[in-house]
């Protein structure tokens, strides 16, 4: 039996803690009429079969096996924290706690519980992915949506609706708060739990993925003390962290800063931080209204969704302010029309728009196993023209280190173009075919990044294969 043939369940797999299968160096992998099977290098079967049978309640049968390879499946099947933060998680704590500070231990940005016809599945998301941690069995799974609802002060009586809420929890002295979402599916309600760490002591611009041209330019960009600055990218890529290394930076005693956020995701001293509230009528344009009453500035806008957001934080910029905010395009450019198709008129983003940045997000590889290959143009898209000297590339192969992903770690692509009047001309005239322009400037894309760290070794082609399509 190898460590590849071997699939364990995740119903199997949450029976021991991390912390106990890493100590006691056990794998179980099988289960027969109520006996669960486990695989160990530990000599001493005898001695520690009688151990885990006290501690897990379990009738439990050991099977030896190749040290290397139970080194692979504890890393591969089983994460835990190198931080200290970790030491102060209490797994006889209730079963939430257990899985919302384990998610916290290991870096996850998201709990996923989702409720079918005979469990709810529990699943963490990490380096972008989703990953399968627990099952709850679907009886038992009321009593966890009570307490989430009770801990984020919704309304339990409640099923039907959407709600959002938000807990604070503490691991020793670093407190972080969570963002609730549920919502009712066929089977019960679905429930995201988004973790938001207010700790912004490692956010900073420098160590984002900018590189040095591009930090140049953006920070030139936000030293003007009016105009906007706008970040564009899908969900999850980043951008909300941009956002705010910048406004770490600007944050100074001279300078008055308000923000209008959904949510307030990283808590910042010395900025007024105001969170959305639709319910009550507080939308990002009203607030944008009254911020202007408040004599800010640089005003941060969480995202510009509509036309009436967008004519406010022109007005703002027009009046003499800095304004920061998200828009959901594909590209740096495509803002331009994506704006122009809300119906702001194209001589106010022209005179407004101080520089437009488009980012991603992409895993990097793990150091430790990725290995070197050949190119072979059937890995890229069709329409994509390889680079002559791009002869090899790099690919994730899985090990110890990287939980068997073959990846560790994230950053940030950037996509910067700052507004010059050759573009203020062309978006005036609506001229928005700019590549020619985009090459004779040298200003670097998002593939152009992604074919440059593929010829680093840093991510792999099947990582950025979607940026590198025309």
């Amino acid at each position: 039996m190898t460590e590849r043939s071997i699939e364990i369940p995740v119903a199997l797999q949450q029976i021991i803690a991390p912390e106990d299968a890493y100590a006691y160096r056990v794998i179980p992998y099988d289960k027969v009429n109520e006996v669960f099977y486990f695989l160990t290098d530990n000599q001493d079967l005898e001695s520690l079969q009688n151990e885990l049978q006290v501690i897990l309640n379990l009738n439990v049968s050991l099977k030896l096996h190749a040290s290397d390879q139970i080194d692979k499946l504890l890393s591969l099947h089983y994460r835990i924290s190198d931080q200290k933060d970790a030491e102060a998680i209490s797994y006889s704590q209730d079963f939430l706690d257990k899985i919302l500070m384990t998610a916290k231990a290991i870096g996850s940005s998201d709990v996923h519980f989702e409720p079918y016809e005979e469990q709810c599945r529990v699943r963490y998301r990490l380096d972008g992915k989703l990953k399968e941690q627990f099952f709850i069995p679907i009886d038992e799974y009321p009593i966890i949506v009570n307490k989430i609802k009770n801990s984020a002060s919704l309304d339990i009586s409640q099923n039907r609706l959407p709600q959002d809420g938000r807990i604070t929890m503490s691991i020793g002295t670093n407190e972080f708060d969570i963002r609730v979402s549920t919502l009712r599916t066929l089977h019960g309600e679905s429930i995201v739990l988004r973790i938001l760490s207010k700790d912004t002591s490692t956010i900073n611009l420098s160590d984002l993925g900018f590189t040095k041209n591009e930090l140049s330019t953006y920070k030139e960009a936000i030293k003007n003390p009016n105009g906007i600055v706008l970040i564009s990218g899908p969900t999850g890529s980043g951008k909300t962290t941009t956002l705010y290394a910048t406004l770490k930076l600007l944050n100074e005693s001279t300078t008055k800063i308000l923000t209008i956020e959904d949510p307030i995701e990283y808590t910042l001293e010395g900025i007024n931080q105001v969170q959305l509230r639709e319910d009550i009528g507080l939308d990002f344009p009203s607030a944008m209204r009254t911020f202007l009453r408040q004599d800010p500035d640089v005003i941060m806008v969480g995202e510009i969704r509509d036309v009436k957001t967008a004519n406010m934080a022109i007005r703002a910029a027009l009046t003499g302010h800095l304004v920061l905010s998200t828009i959901h395009t594909n590209s740096a450019w495509a803002t331009i029309s994506r704006l122009i198709d809300m119906g702001v008129p194209p001589f106010l983003i022209a005179s407004t728009l101080n520089i437009s940045v488009a980012q991603r997000l992409v895993r990097k590889l793990c150091n430790s196993c990725k290995e070197k290959a050949l190119i072979s143009k059937e890995l890229f898209p069709k329409n994509f023209t390889v680079p002559k000297d791009l002869e090899y590339h790099y690919t994730p192969q899985g090990c110890q280190n990287c939980h068997h992903t073959g990846y560790k770690g994230r950053m940030a692509l950037y996509e910067i173009i700052p507004i010059t009047k050759p573009l203020q001309n062309a978006i005036k005239a609506e001229e928005l075919e700019i590549d020619a322009y985009l090459k004779e400037a040298q200003i670097p894309q998002l593939k152009d990044h992604a074919s440059r760290l593929i010829q680093e070794g840093i991510t792999s082609i099947e990582e950025v294969f979607s940026l590198l399509v025309n």
